[in-house]
């Protein structure tokens, strides 16, 4: 790894910072199963991570050839701020390696504004990020464009060629790549099966981190 380049490392949060992907896919599936459109964790999970609700929400209408109900947002925002509260963790580690580095870092993440303030607040990480902490809903396209990472190198003063990226989904090694960024796949979740480092390198990543120790081995360090 060429981290002498690193001038900002981008951080991912859902499955990244957080362990929180198999709340989310198990929340989602039990919300959408509900309202009348069957689905399980896996399905959510293989469709759906890394990329934000209201391409999820299109992609559902369109497979299921109508329209979620109203309030349905609400509904998923509420079960999960709830599961969060009682469940959510910090990714074991993850701690440490920011402790590590030499380098300025921000988040670059899917979710709203409102669901990365709450969760990183739960596990203690929002005051090591803020006011850096960027958002999907921010920019005209969300994961596996650009935009986001773009716009958070733009925010942070850095050229988009020595930035380092962190990331545990498709859509997000998909993001970094077209965004010009080195990116590093992270496996740590429990979301992640057998094969996903795999896939991780062969959408782009040029390494995988499967915990957070490998992963500091991989980053710029003091």
């Amino acid at each position: 790894m060429d981290t002498p380049m690193t001038d900002l490392v981008i951080f991912d949060c859902d499955g990244v910072l957080i362990d929180s992907e198999s709340i989310a896919c198990r929340v989602d599936a039990e919300c959408l199963t509900e309202i009348g459109f069957p689905t399980v964790a896996d399905d959510v999970r293989s469709r759906y991570v890394g990329i934000g609700a209201a391409a999820m929400f299109a992609d559902l209408e369109a497979r299921h050839g109508r329209l979620l109900p109203p309030g349905f947002s609400e509904m998923i925002h509420d079960r999960l701020e709830r599961a969060f509260e009682s469940e959510l963790q910090a990714m074991a580690g993850i701690a440490d390696v920011l402790d590590a580095l030499p380098c300025p870092v921000c988040v670059a993440s899917s979710s709203r504004p409102e669901r990365l303030r709450h969760s990183l607040t739960l596990v203690g990480l929002h005051d090591r990020f803020a006011p850096n902490v960027f958002s999907g809903t921010q920019v005209p396209n969300g994961k596996p464009a650009p935009d986001l990472f773009l716009f958070a190198a733009a925010r942070m003063g850095v050229a988009p060629a020595r930035c380092l990226v962190v990331e545990d989904s498709l859509a997000g090694v998909q993001a970094a790549v077209a965004a010009g960024m080195r990116v590093i796949g992270f496996t740590a979740g429990d979301h992640c099966g057998a094969g996903h480092g795999a896939r991780l390198l062969e959408t782009g990543a040029l390494a995988v981190a499967a915990d957070s120790r490998e992963l500091s081995s991989l980053l710029p360090r003091r």
